[in-house]
């Protein structure tokens, strides 16, 4: 690939077109990053309101799995909208795709959720993801492009580095919108319908967006090929049906694209997740601290787009995935001891052991969330994965007996789930329970829930309970509140059988005595400490995405550059970087270890590194005004 040199060249300054340009396709991009994004921040509600039939312990795939939905798609929307933007020109092309993923966002906030529409809701929902993904596949290599070709030879870099600031200020205004939201509202209002508000914001969005890019003219380098009549007439064909091209869109995706996107989405999405679902860091504590950390980073996007006008594009890119394959273990080892020290203690010192009778494990890799535990060994070794619970696997019981449960020098016994049949739900609870009751004791950060108790269930209930030594004349004189019947059973506190016809129930408030949940102490969590770890690892993310726009783009003639950049990127980021989180949170449960899963990213980011060195050119000095 003929590289033509910058030596030599004066750096001119940003011309008022060239702003207008830079903003316009920047902001734009920040908008529909903002409406994808939101879905992913958002998850924990979603998943409650669209899959609320699915067991809870797969409601965390289920949602991360439709949120990848969208990146699955993003390919295709690349071909589509690559042909068109390569046909019909940069600008028209990003229009369209702005439009269907403003709507799409739109229609999620105002979608009724499974209660009211059964299966269909999150059919819908998921259809509407998919809408989202080709809007963006088509999007961002049309940004990419149009501001490149924009761009002078010696400062392409720097130019569409702002265009790689958008995925992550995206991400952030997502968050900003959440936090404003969330403050103004109840924690009980915001999840019956308040997380809906960030997603009718779009709307508005979408209109600002369009408004502004309706002024903008066509990429010049676009139209002065249209003019000579150099176009391409077929695309697809030329950018994927000849060796030479499909070549390159082929080394782009394995030697540059595919880990760029694994450290992107380590370091931004997972990362989240990873402190609210694993570490159980209260939700909006993480998102603070994700936004800060985001607000200090996002600068070394521009700085490394600007560096790599300097000394090249590939050496940056290297360079950042190197450090995240060296970094990945102990950056994620070091937050879980900022974030959650207590759990952190607790791993440390006390692991489980699940002994078992032969093949009464099975393998637990659940990427679509569909299956369900049934056996004793997969009953119990998901409920710890659940709780963030390493443990060891023994397979050394007789066969045909329950699997068990050791916690220090707690032993607790599972159970078969359709040998119990009936019981099951009661079989659970008291397991569950058990379990608990052992991590607290092995040092586990657990709090337990008020429980609401009503008067005719009272007596049981103090009996199950001899830990908490309940007197039921203090509790009958406690807290209590009169309820109706069809409520009370609405709200699972009895059947119709127990309330015995009467119209209405008294229910009482007994503290510590209902469910237990494993969280991370407010107080405990070292603010400083975390929202450092993830500077580092949003710098990580700057490295290699920052230059990654200008590398592309260089690597592809004008005549099919918006396809053949587009495909490569969003097979990465779509593929390999869509399906990270519930990639790693699958493979860290199916291992008993929350670290397990990030060998993923650490593994393709070292593919990428390795092709990268030996088959990648820098491009940095390509005329693309010459490259036809």
């Amino acid at each position: 690939m003929a590289m033509a040199s910058t030596a030599g060249k004066t750096s001119r300054g940003m011309t008022r077109e060239e702003k207008k340009v830079i903003f316009a396709s920047s902001l734009g991009t920040v908008f529909e990053w903002y409406d994808f994004y939101l879905y992913g921040s958002l998850a924990a509600f979603i998943g409650a309101t669209f899959f609320s039939s699915a067991p809870e312990a797969t409601r965390n795939i289920f949602a991360l799995l439709a949120f990848a939905a969208g990146f699955l798609v993003r390919p295709f929307g690349a071909l589509l909208f690559g042909r068109i933007g390569d046909l019909v020109g940069r600008k028209y092309t990003f229009l369209v795709t702005m439009t269907i993923m403003g709507l799409s966002t739109f229609l999620v906030g105002l979608l009724p959720g499974y209660a009211s529409w059964g299966i269909a809701a999150p059919v819908i929902l998921i259809i509407l993801r998919m809408l989202q993904g080709l809007a963006l596949g088509g999007e961002y290599g049309g940004a990419a492009t149009y501001v490149a070709e924009h761009a002078p030879d010696d400062r392409r870099g720097y130019y569409t580095s702002w265009i790689q600031t958008t995925a992550t200020l995206g991400l952030f205004l997502s968050l900003i919108v959440i936090l404003i939201v969330q403050a103004s509202m109840s924690k009980e209002t915001y999840a019956a319908w308040g997380w809906r508000v960030p997603f009718l914001v779009s709307f508005l969005l979408l209109g600002i967006s369009l408004w502004i890019r309706l002024s903008l003219s066509e990429s010049p380098t676009f139209q002065r090929m249209k003019d000579e009549g150099k176009g391409s007439k077929a695309p697809l064909t030329e950018a994927f049906g000849q060796w030479k091209n499909a070549k390159i869109a082929l080394l782009a995706l394995l030697g540059l694209t595919a880990g760029q996107a694994v450290v992107w989405y380590n370091g931004q999405f997972y990362a989240l997740f990873f402190l609210q679902n694993v570490l159980k860091v209260e939700a909006q504590s993480v998102n603070i601290m994700i936004a800060i950390a985001l607000a200090i980073g996002s600068i070394f996007f521009v700085v490394f787009g600007w560096l790599s006008d300097k000394i090249g594009r590939k050496p940056i890119i290297m360079a950042g995935l190197a450090l995240a394959i060296v970094c990945t273990f102990p950056l994620f080892r070091a937050l879980t001891w900022a974030a959650n020290p207590a759990l952190a203690t607790a791993q440390q010192n006390t692991r489980a052991t699940v002994t078992a009778a032969p093949g009464d494990c099975k393998f637990q890799f659940n990427p679509v969330g569909t299956a369900k535990f049934t056996t004793s060994c997969d009953i119990a070794t998901s409920f710890l994965t659940k709780n963030s619970v390493p443990y060891d696997v023994v397979s050394t019981a007789a066969p045909g007996t329950a699997a068990s449960v050791k916690i220090g020098n707690e032993t607790v016994e599972s159970y078969d789930a359709t040998a119990a049949g009936d019981q099951a739900k009661a079989k659970d609870a008291a397991f569950a329970k058990a379990v608990y009751t052992a991590l607290r004791d092995g040092g586990y950060p657990l709090k337990r829930a008020a429980a609401k108790v009503p008067d005719q269930k009272l007596e049981a209930f103090i009996a199950a309970n001899p830990e908490l030594k309940l007197d039921a004349a203090a509790i009958r004189a406690g807290d209590k509140a009169t309820v109706p019947t069809d409520q009370a059973i609405k709200d699972k506190l009895l059947t119709a059988d127990e309330a015995a016809g009467a119209p209405e129930v008294t229910v009482y408030t007994v503290p510590g005595g209902g469910p237990f949940a494993m969280f991370a102490d407010p107080a405990a969590v070292n603010w400083p400490m975390t929202i450092a770890i993830l500077f580092i690892l949003v710098v990580f993310v700057t490295m290699v995405y920052g230059p990654i726009a200008a590398i592309l783009v260089e690597m592809f003639p004008t005549r099919i550059r918006y396809t053949g950049m587009s495909l490569p990127y969003h097979i990465g980021n779509g593929w390999f970087g869509g399906l990270l989180p519930a990639t790693v949170f699958a493979l860290s449960a199916y291992k008993g270890d929350i670290y397990y899963g990030l060998w993923y990213p650490v593994v393709i980011a070292a593919m990428s590194l390795i092709i990268g060195m030996i088959f990648i050119r820098d491009t940095l000095g390509t005329d693309l005004h010459t490259k036809q």
